[in-house]
């Protein structure tokens, strides 16, 4: 079957199964594997050598690490390290020793044991990313736990991959010379591109980028992926781990949205083709011969996982709640334990007949992980309303203004509106905040602004103004649109966290909006521009045309908010306009002072 063939059953299978999937609530990941179980063997037999397709397709996973690492400046990486070297490292050893005793009292050798209970131990980390991001649950708190256990399990791989020789013992003399020389020089080139690639990749981005040709800056893009995982992977370290390491280089570039709105595409398809391959390469015929048996290893190992991953979420000071999503995230097994299972049979260390079974096993529980997201969200909201403190009874006072959120924003505008005398309601979701407000005399009430029945016990039928000042974007768009449904008649002022929340709001019609740092960043701008010796008047009036450009700015991202790459030119243009603008007053200013000399 020709290349194109190939493509052509590809993109089809994903054009029917990824929208019949997500039309049905099952998310794309769960789509994927299913139009691979039916292109493979086991269903239509129309592609036979899955194994070899799924080889090409991991390099959607390297694509995905190198994304992920332009999104991780090293600021916020030393700030994950809690959680990849104490929650990662604390469930790979745990679950390593429970899975590698239970293997060992099956009657495993002790070095079959280590190998099966750390492959089990593994969780996908392209699968769990996928679902998190389709649930936009990447940046709460089990989202970056769940990420930074994935990170040390990716990292973990590679000494494992490197012990396992020295395991099968008729080798070990031989292999220690050669994983003692492979390890330096892994080391030594580790070294040499952390240090050295953060002055080799950005000149040579630079340059490309000069030449203004977007298809040499895409090829760019992808010569910097190909080349460092085919760099690392000459030293025996993870292709997923060099580009996870070219993109933290990178991430504090200024190329950093392009490159990855350039990578992106192939990123998803490739992503995509590793998740039909997956679904091609399950031996259903294993499970066929032994349904009971396998039925069983799965729900030991997802339950089992389940288990230990929530303990060790609890015992490390995560809430219940945070502990449960991690639990449910890394339930699964991953792709990594094919890797180790074919080394572990190539070394003689576990059987052909195991390492079958174990491979079925771990599929399956990949395949099962959208639906253990599914009923994650299904038991959320009622495990949330047990032992959840009722919201406030309100105490309606026809006040004339609603403050949404009293954190330091809504507390600032409530005193103001005490100062004059102004009556009004504060509303608070958060119980630890509305606690410790009460401490000092505040009247603030415990509430969530974004459900209609609370509005309405908040008097917001008779108040003039809503002020949302909570912290939360979604919750602050979702009280936007509630109040504009229902309440038309309020004003809504807002407090905005960014660019994207304050056009999020435009849209709802929103009268004011003020990013929060906004004002008071120009103020500071004002300042210094008084401290450098400029007249008041000339600095209050920099800073007048500042921010009207800067709004007609905001406007036109808004336009263009749905085409990324009019966006990040509009953004460009806005740039180059304000340095025009400035640049004309000042040569002005300097021929008016030619002419009065």
């Amino acid at each position: 079957m020709s290349l194109l063939a190939y493509a052509a059953i590809f993109l089809a299978a994903t054009v029917i199964a990824v929208p019949l999937c997500r039309r049905l609530g099952l998310g794309s990941v769960l789509g994927y594997l299913l139009a691979g179980i039916v292109l493979g063997p086991w269903g239509m037999r129309l592609i036979q050598d899955g194994e070899n397709i799924l080889h090409f397709a991991e390099f959607g996973v390297v694509m995905l690490l190198f994304v992920i690492g332009l999104e991780l400046q090293p600021t916020r990486l030393r700030a994950m390290r809690k959680a990849v070297f104490g929650l990662g490292l604390t469930q790979v050893l745990v679950t390593t020793l429970i899975f590698g005793a239970i293997g060992w009292l099956c009657g495993l050798a002790p070095d079959a044991a280590l190998v099966v209970g750390f492959a089990l131990s593994l969780s996908s980390t392209p699968l769990v990313l996928q679902l998190l991001a389709e649930r936009h649950e990447l940046n709460t708190q089990h989202g970056r736990a769940s990420f930074g256990v994935l990170l040390f399990q990716d990292i973990a791989v590679m000494p494992m991959l490197a012990v396992m020789p020295l395991l099968a013992h008729s080798r070990v003399a031989q292999s220690l010379q050669d994983t003692l020389l492979a390890t330096g020089k892994a080391i030594a080139v580790l070294l040499l591109f952390v240090f050295g690639g953060r002055y080799l990749l950005r000149p040579v981005l630079r340059i490309v980028a000069e030449t203004r040709s977007k298809e040499a800056f895409t090829a760019a893009a992808l010569l910097v992926v190909i080349g460092v995982s085919l760099l690392f992977h000459a030293v025996d370290l993870s292709m997923a781990l060099g580009a996870f390491v070219a993109g933290v280089l990178l991430a504090e570039s200024e190329y950093r949205h392009e490159l990855e709105a350039d990578i992106d595409p192939f990123k998803g398809l490739l992503l995509g083709l590793f998740f039909v391959s997956v679904g091609m390469t399950a031996n259903l015929g294993a499970l066929l011969d032994h349904p009971l048996r396998i039925a069983g290893l799965v729900l030991a190992l997802i339950g089992l996982k389940f288990a230990l991953a929530w303990i060790i979420g609890r015992l490390s000071g995560h809430s219940s709640a945070e502990s449960r999503g991690m639990a449910f995230s890394l339930a699964q097994a991953g792709e990594f334990g094919f890797v180790l299972f074919s080394l572990g049979v190539s070394e003689g260390l576990i059987d052909q007949s195991l390492a079958d079974t174990l491979v079925i096993v771990v599929t399956i529980s990949m395949i099962a992980s959208p639906l253990l997201m599914m009923l994650l969200s299904a038991i959320e909201p009622r495990m949330q309303k047990t032992g959840v403190r009722d919201f406030d009874r309100i105490e309606s006072d026809n006040s004339q203004v609603i403050v949404a959120g009293f954190g330091r924003f809504g507390q600032i505008i409530g005193r103001v509106l005490r100062m004059r005398r102004i009556r009004f309601t504060a509303l608070e979701s958060d119980v630890a905040q509305v606690d410790f407000v009460r401490r000092f005399g505040n009247k603030v009430y415990y509430g969530d602004a974004s459900r209609r029945d609370v509005l309405a016990a908040a008097g917001a039928a008779r108040a003039e103004v809503l002020v949302l000042a909570m912290d939360d974007i979604d919750l602050s768009v979702r009280t936007a649109e509630i109040v504009r449904k229902h309440f038309p008649h309020l004003k809504l002022l807002a407090r905005a966290r960014n660019r994207q929340h304050a056009i999020r709001l435009m849209d709802l019609g929103v009268r004011y909006v003020v990013r929060e740092t906004y004002l008071s960043s120009l103020d500071m701008a004002r300042h210094a521009l008084e401290a450098l010796g400029m007249p008041h008047a000339e600095a209050v009036e920099s800073i007048e045309r500042f921010d009207k450009h800067d709004q007609r700015a905001l406007q036109l991202q808004r336009d263009a908010r749905d085409d990324e790459q009019k966006l990040i030119q509009s953004a460009q243009q806005a740039a180059r306009e304000l340095e025009q603008l400035f640049e004309q007053d000042t040569m002005g200013d300097t021929q008016k002072q030619a002419g009065t000399q």
